[in-house]
């Protein structure tokens, strides 16, 4: 007799979020085969037998996202089990966040049959597959969450930006807007946050935008919280 654990797969599944025509963009692939043909899901796949976790989730960002390890910043969310979550079986999968500044269009994979960014707010019409509208969901929170008490903000952009960049990824991925002049004062003051780089930004008309770039820090203290307190 076989066991259940004995049946149980492990998979991972990437959520690869990222700042497309200043709109919070995550990546969805069309899916080719059964279960749920033709839907749009999170990339993912199961972890082969030799394979870590960590190792699991670069493959399929190489395979169904066409991005290096190099591109994005990588974290687990959370590990998602519900029995009945995937018909084919018993299915344990590990969420990861993946975090990048103007990532390229995907490529699509030979498992599927399309790929393509999505704003998030696009989404509302559209059933994911499997239970990944849950962990789209709850994604996104974990970002916006470590927006507030954390320097991750600085994954979305270029290694030199401007205040009103920076202010832009808040206001994007809190889907909010923010007082400029209250921004810039949190931003700059806050030790470990920026570096200045003591050079303007090329002039777009008006006064040349101060350069900066991420600092030493990975803790905002204190909190920039999006409540504007």
């Amino acid at each position: 007799m076989v066991s259940p654990a004995e049946d149980m797969r492990v998979a991972v599944d990437l959520i690869v979020l990222t700042l497309r025509e200043d709109a919070l963009s995550v990546l969805l692939v069309q899916r080719d085969d059964e279960p749920h043909r033709g839907a749009w899901a999170l990339p993912g796949g199961f972890v082969e037998l030799q394979e870590d976790l960590d190792e699991a989730a670069y493959r399929v960002l190489a395979d169904e996202a066409s991005l290096g390890s190099g591109a994005v910043h990588l974290e687990q969310v959370r590990t998602f089990g519900a029995p009945h979550r995937d018909p084919r079986g018993r299915v344990i999968s590990v969420a990861f966040m993946a975090l990048g500044a103007d990532l390229p269009d995907p490529r699509r994979g030979d498992d599927v049959a399309d790929a393509r960014w999505w704003a998030i707010d696009e989404l509302a019409a559209i059933d994911l597959a499997f239970d990944h509208a849950d962990v789209l969901a709850c994604s996104i929170e974990r970002a916006r969450a470590k927006l507030e008490y954390t320097t991750l903000a600085v994954t979305f952009l270029p290694q030199e930006f401007t205040i009103s960049q920076l202010r832009g990824v808040y206001e994007s991925v809190w889907g909010t807007t923010l007082d400029a002049g209250n921004f810039h004062r949190k931003a700059t003051r806050t030790e470990g946050f920026l570096l200045d780089l003591e050079k303007h930004a090329a002039p777009t008309g008006g006064r040349p935008a101060r350069l900066y770039a991420a600092g030493p820090g990975t803790s905002l203290v204190p909190p920039l919280l999006r409540s504007g307190d």
